[in-house]
């Protein structure tokens, strides 16, 4: 017996022109109901609406990447190794993949807020797009169509997908390998394989080893799953192997080879070495939270309980135990199915993207933030479509229908658990998800005599089961985010760090995802309890002239970008300051290069003492611009593990011997007279 689901086997018989991606969302497949091209065409254009609504209402986003992507508009060079400053003195510290399209995209319109956040949304789209896709090859129609809408209506989806982190191309890149594994499973095609390695490999350009998670899961399902012999099946894993390894590593390569003194400094490393970043700061010291030039391990949420606990939960949850209960379910249901069985396979890919990715951020020791979980989005999506479909497909069966409706009514109180941690916030939604709930797991199974109510129970089941999400998803999309760890969904009282914690992190971190840690007290006098939810003179902006913090860039008045912009011709940089989001926000107000000393946290030794002084010698840096948060002048904070101190002596060495002055409540050192 056969576990497919219906119109899933119609995938190997279609014409050649109809098996294109865009295609086959766009024109639909010949065996589809009159309703899928239509419905697909509205669950794209619902989830752009969504993604793209509103936009301009975050400013700058994150501004520590946003002054890359204004960096990279400037100079080629720094476009390709993701320099921090168009004069190259350090790069973000992660590859640079995720800043390509946005700076290609503002060397066109030009650098603001819409060219950068733009293909992000994008982005969203195209993954909601691509997981229709997926699904649809196993599944039938109405499965692709839910999985889709779980996707687009994940709360820390529609946030990502609206910011301009890393993780939205990430996500597009999984999601796509994801694909191409399921188009591979088929008939055993070798260049389907390959395309997903690839995939999977420039994922690594956008953050690093995360990419990577979802290899056990790919290479797992293909080895037992393929149709073909076993000794092929190993072959065509090795070329995909090698496609990943290519793809991943050409960048890294072409850096590795290039001299130190012809590229900038490779920032979140303390050796100036693309290696070391991949592997220790950005790698497993994400792991371990041994993370050498990071702020030390803050986290104390690791378990087994952090993606359901007050952080994660209405991120990425809410539909986690429904997931969890129709893999489980389904592999069961299809137990005796052939071995390449395409609905089995599916759940297998799904399921093993979402164990193995869930285990490694549940027990990561170093810096962790709520939105990394972006990442589960199409795995839980793509298990709630295909079991929820191979369940309904055997709903002639009280077995299976008791599994629906147990499914629902867990998914519906585990809503009422979620809403409860924000009760002050739509307080009528909380007993209605509960309520409507239940009534549909209880119509469910009164369908098995009652046959009549099974479409109103399916329907009430689905609108039920998004309706928390959904409420989510549109209170982020309403709301302006800013600042280095950003959070979906109405404030539950999180502080800063890491979603609330003090501690979580800034850029740079997890995976080379967002990076070290916030010290203690780094944004002290400012909002310490919606972090995560600002518009311009939020979190970390410290008003104007005020300095900037480990979360946001400073906002400099107009006074001050008067003076860094007049005769800015004559110097390489127009100022320096201590931290990455500290010389962001000069940068970005003045359109001029501004070097970030100690990268991100303070910590990197680039430049060294000596190094500063020759710059200043040779009358290549204008201004020094006191304050800032990392290890410079502010000092590190809290449990910083080992790093440079160079920024820490740059800044006591321009106090010793420059005067200081006050410009727009700024402290400013003109570092052409002594």
């Amino acid at each position: 017996m056969t576990s497919t689901l219906p119109g899933a086997r119609a995938a190997r018989s279609e014409p050649p022109e109809a098996r294109s991606l865009a295609g086959r969302m766009v024109r639909g497949r010949h065996s589809d109901p009159p309703w899928a091209r239509p419905a697909v065409i509205a669950l794209l254009a619902a989830t752009a609406v969504l993604y793209l609504y509103g936009l301009g209402a975050s400013g700058w986003a994150n501004s520590f990447y946003s002054a890359a992507v204004q960096a990279g508009t400037n100079s080629w060079k720094a476009f390709f190794f993701g320099s921090s400053d168009a004069a190259n003195a350090i790069t973000v510290d992660k590859t640079p993949g995720a800043l390509w399209p946005m700076e290609l995209t503002a060397r066109i319109f030009g650098v603001n807020t819409w060219s950068i956040l733009v293909p992000q949304a994008l982005m969203g789209v195209g993954a909601v797009g691509v997981l229709y896709a997926t699904v649809r090859r196993a599944a039938a129609p109405g499965a692709a169509l839910l999985a889709g809408a779980v996707l687009a209506l994940t709360p820390v989806a529609a946030l990502m997908f609206r910011f301009n982190n890393p993780d939205a191309l990430l996500v597009l890149l999984l999601t796509l390998a994801a694909y191409g594994v399921v188009r591979a499973l088929e008939d055993a095609r070798t260049s389907w394989l390959v395309f997903a390695g690839s995939c999977v490999g420039f994922g690594f350009l956008a953050k690093m080893l995360q990419a990577f998670l979802v290899v056990p899961a790919f290479g797992l399902v293909y080895l037992v799953c393929a149709p073909t012999s076993v000794r092929r099946r190993l072959g065509q894993l090795v070329l995909a192997g090698i496609a990943m390894v290519v793809s991943a590593g050409w960048w890294v390569v072409i850096v590795a080879l290039v001299p130190a003194s012809s590229r900038p400094y490779i920032g979140g490393s303390q050796h100036n070495s693309v290696l070391e970043l991949a592997l220790g700061y950005n790698g497993l010291g994400r792991l371990t939270g041994n993370e050498t030039g990071g702020l030390g391990n803050l986290n104390q949420d690791a378990g087994w309980g952090r993606l359901f606990g007050s952080e994660l939960g209405g991120q990425i949850s809410w539909l986690l135990p429904a997931a969890l209960i129709l893999l489980i379910a389904g592999l069961w249901a299809s137990r005796r199915s052939p071995r390449s069985d395409q609905a089995r396979a599916a759940l297998v890919l799904w399921g093993g993207w979402l164990l193995v990715t869930g285990v490694v951020f549940s027990f990561m020791q170093g810096i962790f933030h709520a939105y990394y979980s972006v990442a589960l989005a199409p795995a839980i999506a793509g298990l709630v479509g295909t079991g929820a479909a191979l369940l309904w497909s055997r709903r002639h069966d009280l077995g299976a229908l008791g599994l629906l409706a147990g499914t629902v009514a867990v998914t519906a109180w585990w809503a009422y658990v979620l809403l409860g941690r924000t009760p002050d916030w739509q307080p009528w939604l909380r007993p209605t998800v509960l309520i409507v709930g239940l009534a549909a797991a209880v119509l469910l199974i009164a369908s098995r005599w009652a046959r009549r109510t099974l479409a109103v129970a399916g329907v009430l089941a689905v609108a039920v089961s998004v309706a928390g999400p959904a409420a989510y998803a549109l209170d982020t999309a309403s709301s302006a985010h800013t600042g280095a760890i950003p959070s979906a969904g109405p404030s539950s009282g999180r502080g800063p760090g890491g979603m609330g914690r003090p501690g979580g992190g800034g850029p740079g971190g997890g995976f080379g995802g967002m990076g070290g840690g916030q010290r203690p007290g780094a944004a002290s006098g400012q909002n310490q309890g919606s972090a995560q939810r600002q518009g311009p003179g939020g979190m970390g902006r410290g008003g104007a002239g005020g300095p900037g913090a480990l979360l946001n860039a400073v906002t400099p008045s107009a006074a001050l970008t008067t003076l860094l912009t007049n005769n800015s011709g004559s110097y390489t940089w127009v100022a320096a300051a201590t931290g990455s989001n500290n010389a962001a926000g000069y940068q970005l107000a003045t359109g001029k290069p501004v070097m970030a000393v100690g990268g991100f946290n303070g910590t990197d030794p680039a430049p060294t003492l000596a190094q500063f002084k020759a710059y200043v010698s040779a009358g290549k840096i204008h201004y020094f611009i006191g304050g800032g948060a990392g290890g410079g002048m502010g000092g590190r904070g809290g449990q910083a593990s080992s790093g440079s101190d160079d920024a820490q002596q740059i800044s006591s060495w321009v106090q010793q011997n420059f005067t200081a002055s006050t410009v727009g409540g700024t402290t400013v050192y003109d570092l052409t007279k002594s």
